[in-house]
């Protein structure tokens, strides 16, 4: 990639800068919408308001969702193409601990972005995508990714939803589902709406949430432990305390 020629590895923005040229890379291929690239812009925004880390209530809310995951009798991972554009690796490696099946759920649904996303996917080593052929709606959905598949996203229990618009998340809630959702904003619909709110840049949140997965496996009085006592309230008000703290610092810092 050009950007990879011209910015030094030890640039302070190396990695975001990276993120961004693969992200418009992808968007010239069809995979990503270009207005996923305002979504991820807005995200790196509150990630920078947290310090580009994971914060304590983070961690514990991926810690949670390990639990969910591992109590569910059908979870699913669903992917947009942001997603699967940031890190579909880590997404089948979690999909393989769980393990849990994989569906693609689009906005801006075409067949042939479609079978572009799950090719991807499949072509870094997933294997039975779900999405191509959706025989279910989720209710009180207009759009396409009311477009579903029974065996994935209608008939799943606890289903995480990365980098989600507010409209589904709350529909699925209104199915009785479990939803945790990997969103950097712990102000929007998602978030608020979500059984598990990851205020989180979605590489870490992954590695933490597989990580939790193989620890806590076997291990059901400790996952009903821990799912009895999360809080998504709280966990969004210990975000926002730890965002105006952060900030808090570096004003004092100046």
């Amino acid at each position: 990639m050009e950007a990879a020629v011209s910015t030094p590895v030890n640039h302070p923005r190396y990695k975001s800068l990276m993120v961004r040229e693969h992200l418009t890379e992808m968007a010239v291929k069809g995979l990503v919408n270009p207005t996923g690239l305002i979504s991820q812009g807005r995200g790196e925004a509150f990630d920078y308001l947290m310090g580009e880390r994971t914060i304590v209530p983070a961690l514990a809310a991926e810690r949670a969702a390990a639990a969910f995951l591992l109590q569910a009798k059908n979870p699913v991972l669903c992917m947009n193409g942001n997603a699967i554009a940031l890190d579909p690796q880590r997404m089948i490696k979690l999909a393989t601990a769980v393990p849990a099946k994989m569906e693609v759920n689009i906005f801006h649904r075409t067949e042939e972005r479609m079978e572009a996303l799950i090719q991807y996917m499949e072509k870094q080593g997933a294997e039975h995508v779900l999405g191509r052929n959706p025989d279910a709606r989720i209710p009180n959905l207009t759009s396409d990714r009311a477009l579903c598949t029974k065996e994935g996203v209608f008939n799943s229990d606890v289903i995480l939803v990365p980098i989600e618009d507010g409209d589904r998340a709350e529909a699925l809630i209104a199915m009785g589902k479990k939803v945790i959702a990997i969103d950097l904003n712990p102000l929007s619909r998602t978030s608020k709406v979500a059984t598990v709110p990851i205020a989180d840049e979605i590489s870490r949140a992954l590695e933490n949430i597989i990580s939790s997965v193989n620890e806590l496996k076997g291990r059901d009085d400790e996952i009903d432990r821990i799912i009895a006592g999360y809080s998504a309230r709280e966990t969004r008000k210990e975000t926002i305390n730890v965002i105006c703290a952060y900030l808090q610092s570096e004003f004092k810092s100046e």
